[in-house]
């Protein structure tokens, strides 16, 4: 998917999460960053929106057979557990879209402050 298209599809989700203006979209690697208020909740990488998460959201979201962000750097797959994939029937709902994206907004810190239960775990691939 290219930068145009990605960041085309962020500007939808963003469109469908909050009213004008309330969601920034910015560059994020290969992707886009949603970010409200200064501080990135969502973003879209290949095509796939993916959605900051606490405890409660993570066993949702694996529930629903959603996977992590992760990706592979210098020879090893990099698994991004306070990111998930958001779950198809929420996308589709732009209630439970907005539901989940409010939740998302909650469950980013805010400066200076970290939240106890994110993880960032690397595995070695062979």
């Amino acid at each position: 998917m290219s930068s145009g298209a990605t960041r085309q599809l962020a500007l939808d989700f963003a469109s469908q999460i909050a009213p004008a203006g309330c969601v920034d979209i910015r560059r994020f690697f290969g992707g886009s960053a949603l970010v409200r208020n200064g501080t990135q909740f969502a973003f879209v990488m290949k095509g796939t929106l993916y959605l900051r998460v606490d405890a409660a959201m993570r066993a949702e979201f694996e529930a629903d057979g959603c996977e992590p962000f992760s990706y592979r750097a210098a020879g090893r797959e990099v698994t991004v557990r306070r990111y998930y994939a958001v779950p198809a029937h929420v996308i589709d709902d732009p209630a439970l879209l907005r539901s989940y994206a409010e939740r998302a907004v909650h469950a980013t810190p805010t400066p200076g402050h970290r939240l106890s239960d994110t993880v960032l775990s690397v595995t070695p691939s062979g």
